[in-house]
């Protein structure tokens, strides 16, 4: 579970950075996108086709690849720009809940240790 809620969070920050690093490359550079993808470990994995999160991340990942590299790059940086807000919200969404159950986690396991060390005394 905890393991799921940590990729969750590693994706939407990869996928945040991306978009970001994708906005400056059509302002800049116009590099191809699999170079930009490169450095990103999910990303790279999602331009193929993969699917790495389920249900309604991965819908919502699906429908932000659909249309990247579809169109001429002033529509292609409108688009990045209006999908920045969904990113940001499923970013800091997807970190807090990784924050929530990752220390709820350490205190079940702490408890559980303590009851075993109580039991065995």
């Amino acid at each position: 579970m905890s393991a799921n809620k940590k990729k969750r969070m590693q994706v939407f920050a990869e996928l945040y950075e991306f978009n970001e690093q994708l906005i400056l490359n059509l302002k800049f550079a116009r590099n191809p996108i699999s170079k930009v993808a490169e450095p990103f470990t999910y990303i790279a994995e999602i331009m193929n086709g993969k699917c790495v999160l389920d249900g309604k991340d991965g819908e919502f990942i699906s429908e932000y690849t659909v249309n990247i590299g579809k169109s001429d790059p002033l529509s292609q940086i409108d688009y990045l720009n209006g999908r920045k807000q969904s990113l940001t919200k499923y970013r800091d969404e997807s970190a807090s809940d990784y924050k929530r159950y990752s220390s709820l986690y350490v205190k079940i396991f702490f408890m559980i240790g303590v009851l075993a060390a109580v039991l065995l005394a």
